[in-house]
């Protein structure tokens, strides 16, 4: 069931810039979206993760603290996360919808999206990450290789849903508590041409705490 009174991640992907690749995004044809966001304190940070179908259903939100050791980090972490959950919980061949509200990492998301298009592997543009993040990098791009088709959305973190989550990591931490779901987005949108068998649910669970 679609949360009502905020808008959907379907509809927020639709609304933003996509870096690097050129709109219209095809929504109709994304299957999830993933909203993360990661947050840095000199005390403690946190990571949150929204995960919904295409028809505006939730399958999971989580709400993890951590101590990066700076706000770029922190949200290279949690879209790591947040990939891996959905990894986990996603047929395989889906197509994902990915929304932050970190420019460069949006925008790298998208470049590794394009240089795995590319017949030699190479990036439009060169691909630089914060240091500290290069293994969570490498998760990442894992993910989006796992993937059937994925492209990342940049958002403002006013709107971004995982923004509390990840700021607030111990107020939200019932989130966690909740029962693993997967969930399919609504015929037909996993077509029969993907060779996908949509009667096939992986294993529901995510790995806890983000780390180097």
């Amino acid at each position: 069931m679609a949360v009502t009174g905020r808008p959907t991640l379907r509809d927020l992907f639709d609304e933003s810039p996509t870096p690097h690749i050129a709109p219209p995004p095809r929504t109709h044809q994304r299957h999830f979206y993933v909203a993360t966001d990661g947050s840095y304190r000199p005390n403690g940070g946190g990571l949150g993760a929204v995960i919904e179908t295409r028809d505006g259903e939730r399958v999971a939100r989580i709400a993890l603290p951590d101590v990066p050791p700076d706000n770029n980090v922190s949200e290279y972490r949690a879209l790591h996360l947040g990939l891996d959950v959905l990894a986990h919980r996603a047929p395989p061949g889906a197509r994902v919808g990915v929304l932050v509200d970190h420019d460069d990492l949006a925008a790298n998301v998208n470049n590794a999206v394009l240089a795995g298009d590319h017949p030699d592997w190479k990036s439009p543009k060169r691909i630089v990450v914060p240091a500290g993040s290069e293994h969570h990098w490498r998760g990442i791009q894992a993910r989006i290789a796992g993937f059937g088709e994925l492209r990342a959305a940049r958002i403002d973190s006013r709107e971004n849903p995982a923004h509390p989550l990840a700021n607030a990591p111990n107020e939200y931490e019932h989130v966690n508590r909740r029962a693993d779901r997967c969930v399919l987005p609504d015929p037909p949108e996993f077509e029969a041409d993907s060779g996908t068998d949509v009667s096939y649910l992986p294993p529901s669970r995510f790995e806890g705490r983000a780390s180097d």
